[in-house]
């Protein structure tokens, strides 16, 4: 396998598209002494199993395994360029895009409570949560959230304001 530069490595991690296991990467294309096709690019290697699938009309699970995929890879791989072209391969970032629990009726109780009770903790108010709407919501996420509200913004430092 080519040595990857540390500048190649910094843009591919900075995009998303550093292959996470290179070394899975059997397939020819890859294995070669061609620097054009490089096994460290995850959005490179995607497309190209996409291609040898539809262009060469190669097996799906053969040609999974010779990129390093499952099969359910490949067809999460094809549905997410068919919906976004190349920008679909990259990697996503993991976790929720969104405040999913703390919806305005929640956040509405939450600046109600901290202002009625100006010692309560975000522990505490992360119970009366669980009481009242039966919602798990961690301590920090309250923090958060009551923070951006009372800077009218998303600041992620500093302590937890008071009303």
């Amino acid at each position: 396998m080519p040595k990857l530069s540390d500048d190649k490595r910094q843009a591919l991690r900075a995009q998303r598209a550093l292959h996470p296991h290179p070394e899975r990467v059997s397939d020819e294309l890859f294995q070669g002494t061609n620097p054009f096709f490089d096994p460290h690019d995850l959005v490179q290697v995607k497309y190209e199993m996409l291609r040898r699938v539809e262009q060469n009309q190669r097996p799906v699970v053969e040609t999974a395994r010779a990129f390093g995929f499952s099969r359910p890879i490949f067809y999460q791989a094809r549905g997410a360029f068919e919906a976004a072209g190349l920008p679909g391969l990259q990697r996503q970032q993991p976790g929720p895009r969104r405040r999913h629990k703390l919806k305005p009726e929640v956040l509405e109780f939450l600046q109600q409570a901290w202002a009625e009770h100006p010692g309560v903790g975000a522990r505490q108010l992360a119970r009366e949560l669980q009481k009242r709407f039966d919602l798990q919501v961690h301590p920090r996420s309250i923090e958060r959230a009551l923070r951006g509200r009372a800077k009218g913004g998303h600041s992620r430092t500093g302590p937890m304001p008071r009303p």
